[in-house]
């Protein structure tokens, strides 16, 4: 039965209620409309008697109550209404219309009564876990090693070709007019070190793309490419990146590397009219964004918490190093506002003055602590744009301590005890981290923790275990030499879904000393389809695999302090995982952006559309502090842009067993697990004021600004 689920049709699922599940065939059938369906089914299945509700019979309870409301669904800001049982109801009593509901949503809904009538399904066992682990390849691999120098070679003989009949006289990247080939090869393989020639030599358009990928791009991805750049849609892959890539195509699974930055035609489609889904990067002088925080205009600053605001320089810290196919900035990229145009991107001589108006705003509010350089990437600054930053940075910081001296107790204002730095180059571009970059980190972090700032994290993002290489292993040391601490953050797409990635992707970070984070549903615009995973698959991932390396609080608590004893984190995670005799160390969260308000996977099923999206119902992240704003959206209502069926089918596309994934379908409630102890902020003195600055709203009588930690 679990493998022929996805090929059932509307006339299998039919005669599966007839035959299986009878009794609700016969409600229905015996109902005048769906209320009174509703209504017996109540009843029936006892969801009104005032017991505790398995989690089973609860979603269906779920699913009634909802019936027939129209919520406000938050990323496209339209009404939805929810009509799941009276679908069904008209399914069963043949009073649909042909085509009004879909196989998937029929799939969806037999599953939900059939989990009534069925026992729990047994989580996997480690012996499972590491079976799927083992499916998947690293990039440290000598096997894999072999064959991306081979790449490297092949894709050096192009590069050649293309300075030789391409350059520019002012480029840095020329060859000398009596060079022979083994001397150009020299020279091409020197610069291939150095990240600036990887920029140089991006492929920006299709015509250099499929050239760098060995002419093996598909006719359909061809098509792709010729629609995206009649749009204007950057194209922009490093040759480096392009070198991670099996072009041979029985080398090792690469899908997670290319659904990462080749682009989908969904992608391409709605190019032009992509919204921002985070609404508080939307942002009007004067005027508050849609967390409630009154923040400068130029797109500078984004700010969605009290604590922590994002700071996007106006440098070419404001580009990047690729172009991430499901990137939450893609709306950006449509107005020209980040691109690969490195000149125009270059700070002008007013941004040194509005780099210190900017402080001020960090300066003078009451509850910001943190702050995160980003853009773009903040490592594709240059060392002097990042050095000028992080000066900024440190002199804003010490100011604002010394102004608490004369501030009395409880009117003091929080201060800078956090820094962060979010890229993703050491993924992209390793030799991007050189001696000079090192010398900036390690010198900033000297001097700012004698100011009381604590911590110092870099964000950086890796997608699969493919992308750690030797040259990534050599760029995460050196920025641990400079003594910060690396962290994950991955996006949860499709490819990176499949049974045990995750899992071997913690595991290869762990022992290069990075300590994963956040583990992020992808954002559910259209433009993401191709790539989109549902969020009960990422609660099946957290329960099922990640579980398998969770750490209790005195685990948690030992490794928080080894990691700040200053010894290295290779040693450090290594060394706890093997005395735990853990797969990894679950160090990471799952959760979701949710439109201008916040992360969560706090969330429970309200309803299966006709085509079997989902509506999920979301609520706010209790373990953390909020603007006051969520008083007034208490849920966010999602609806999903692609059903369990069709990501099924998908994964079974790449090679997937259904039956691995059959438990699925229960995962329609979760909870936002409590963050690492390592990324708490030090617990603020009570001399601290509890007063907000920079705000538009203010919170409702009674409501604390403060929401207190789950234990």
């Amino acid at each position: 039965m679990k493998q022929k689920m996805m090929k059932l049709t509307s006339r299998d699922i039919r005669e599966l209620f007839r035959t299986r599940l009878p009794n609700i065939r016969q409600m229905a059938v015996t109902s005048t409309d769906a209320v009174a369906f509703g209504r017996r089914l109540t009843e029936a299945l006892g969801l009104d008697s005032g017991r505790p509700l398995s989690a089973e019979a609860e979603t269906i309870s779920r699913l009634i109550r909802y019936d027939g409301q129209t919520v406000r669904e938050a990323s496209a800001d339209r009404d939805v209404t929810i009509e799941t049982i009276s679908l069904l109801w008209r399914f069963l009593t043949d009073r649909c219309r042909p085509d009004e509901v879909s196989v998937d949503f029929l799939i969806d809904i037999y599953q939900q009564f059939e989990a009534l009538t069925t026992f729990t399904p047994e989580l996997p066992d480690r012996q499972r876990l590491v079976r799927w682990m083992k499916r998947w390849d690293t990039g440290t691999d000598p096997r894999i090693v072999r064959m991306r120098a081979a790449n490297r070679q092949r894709i050096i003989d192009r590069l050649i070709e293309r300075i030789d009949t391409h350059h520019s006289d002012k480029s840095r990247y020329v060859f000398p007019a009596d060079a022979d080939m083994a001397e150009k090869r020299r020279m091409v393989e020197e610069w291939w070190t150095d990240c600036r020639f990887h920029l140089a030599m991006a492929a920006r358009s299709l015509r250099e793309l499929s050239h760098l990928m060995g002419e093996t791009l598909s006719d359909e991805l061809k098509d792709i490419y010729h629609r995206a750049q009649k749009k204007g849609m950057p194209v922009f892959v490093t040759p480096y990146y392009l070198s991670l890539m099996d072009i041979s195509g029985n080398g090792y699974d690469d899908t997670a590397l290319r659904s990462y930055v080749l682009y989908s035609r969904e992608l391409v489609d709605a190019f032009g009219h992509i919204r921002a889904w985070e609404r508080e990067d939307q942002v009007e002088e004067g005027k508050p964004n849609a967390a409630g925080w009154l923040v400068p205009g130029g797109g500078n600053i984004h700010r969605r918490y009290p604590e922590v605001a994002i700071l996007i320089p106006d440098t070419i810290g404001r580009a990047c190093g690729g172009l991430c196919a499901s990137c939450q900035r893609l709306y950006d990229f449509q107005s020209g506002r980040f691109n690969f145009d490195w000149e125009a991107l270059k700070p002008k001589e007013t941004w040194d003055n509005k780099l210190r108006r900017l402080m001020r705003y960090y300066r003078d509010d009451k509850q910001l602590r943190d702050i995160l350089i980003t853009g773009g990437d903040a490592l594709m600054n240059r060392n002097g744009s990042l050095r000028k930053i992080l000066h900024a940075v440190y002199t804003m910081a010490k100011h604002k301590r010394e102004d608490n001296r004369s501030r009395p107790a409880g009117d003091k204002y929080a201060e800078i005890q956090r820094v962060r730095l979010g890229t993703r180059l050491p993924v992209y571009l390793p030799m991007r981290v050189d001696d000079e970059l090192v010398e900036i980190l390690s010198e900033f972090r000297q001097k700012a923790s004698e100011i009381g700032i604590s911590q110092f994290f870099i964000q950086t993002h890796f997608q699969t275990p493919l992308e750690i290489t030797p040259e990534v292993v050599s760029a995460i040391g050196k920025l641990h030499g400079a003594g910060w601490t690396v962290t994950n953050q991955l996006v949860y797409n499709v490819a990176a879904s499949r049974r045990g990635h995750t899992a071997r992707l913690r595991r290869e970070l762990n022992k290069i000393g990075v300590v994963c984070y956040y583990t992020f549903s992808v954002k559910g615009f259209e433009e993401n389809h191709a790539v989109f995973a549902p969020n009960s698959r990422s609660l099946q991932e957290q329960h099922e695999e990640k579980a398998l390396g969770h750490l209790d609080d005195d685990k948690a608590a030992t490794l928080v302090e080894a990691l700040r004893g200053g010894g290295s984190p290779e040693k450090t995670l290594r060394t706890l995982q093997r005395k735990w005799q853990l797969p990894f160390l679950a160090t990471d969260r799952s959760v979701m952006n949710l439109p201008g308000i916040g992360k969560s996977m706090t969330f429970t099923l309200a309803g299966i559309m006709a085509d079997g999206r989902r509506v999920l119902a979301f609520s706010h992240d209790s373990t953390r502090r909020h603007s006051p704003l969520i008083a007034h959206t208490p849920v966010v209502y999602i609806l999903e842009n692609k059903s369990i069926a069709e990501y099924i089918r998908q994964l079974c596309d790449m090679g997937e067993s259904y039956a691995d994934y059959a438990s699925i379908w229960r995962y329609n409630s979760g909870r936002t697990e409590p963050r690492f102890a390592l990324y708490e902020y030090p617990r603020a003195a009570e001399e601290f004021t509890a007063e907000y600055s920079n705000i538009a709203c203010v919170p409702p009588a009674g409501h604390s600004p403060y929401i207190p930690h789950a234990s």
